[in-house]
């Protein structure tokens, strides 16, 4: 079935961010010439499975970031069904689009389909290493494993994803579908995937991280 840093430093690259677009609504001319390019990687989670495309985690971050004038292309990588091997797989498909930053949303698949959480944090590993070599700012949005696989698969699961949390440089969110899992008002019929009103509620959540990952990538930039 498809499914598919400390809090100061949030705050202060959020406040960072913003106080730089209020600046460049006077001065136009010091907004980057492009949008930043902000990759979306994930499996349905990011996809919009079920939804529409407007309904969808995309689109609704851009609607935001869009309101909050981060000067943001989000772009679309989200593949339904998709593991973290077969994101990996296609790794180097998705950075000719160049990104900026990049959010990674990965390890639903795994989970259920009860794949090594090892090799899940192999793949995660090479994902970011891949990205940080291209010197791109990266937050990680993790998973949990489904309750029905068991204590000993989930204490596993949630180590692996423990352990890129440690990965020195990157910004880490722990659970994708906080405040959304277990809560039927905000899903879809199958209990997994977020209903729009789930999306909406994602997107608040990580919106302060959102930004500050923007900060960090147009910091970096030459």
């Amino acid at each position: 079935m498809p499914l598919s840093l400390s809090r100061r430093h949030i705050l202060t690259g959020t406040v960072a961010l913003m106080a730089g677009s209020a600046n460049a609504q006077s001065s136009p001319s010091k907004l980057p010439a492009s949008p930043l390019k902000l990759l979306a990687l994930g499996d349905s989670l990011t996809a919009s499975y079920g939804l529409s495309h407007q309904q969808g985690f995309v689109a609704q971050l851009q609607t935001v970031l869009d309101e909050h004038h981060a000067n943001t292309k989000v772009l679309d990588a989200g593949v339904s069904g998709d593991t973290s091997t077969d994101a990996l797989a296609r790794l180097d498909w998705v950075l000719e689009d160049q990104p900026d930053a990049a959010l990674i949303e990965l390890g639903g698949n795994d989970g259920l389909r009860g794949l090594d959480p090892a090799r899940m944090e192999a793949n995660l590993r090479a994902i970011i290493a891949r990205l940080q070599n291209a010197h791109i700012p990266i937050l990680v949005s993790g998973m949990l494993a489904p309750p029905n696989m068991g204590q000993t698969y989930a204490s596993q699961f949630k180590a692996a994803f423990d352990h890129i949390h440690q990965i020195p440089g990157i910004l880490y969110d722990p659970f994708f579908l906080q405040d959304v899992a277990g809560h039927p008002d905000l899903q879809q019929p199958d209990r997994i995937h977020p209903n729009p009103a789930g999306v909406r509620v994602i997107v608040n959540r990580l919106l302060p991280t959102i930004l500050t990952l923007l900060h960090a990538a147009h910091t970096s930039q030459p």
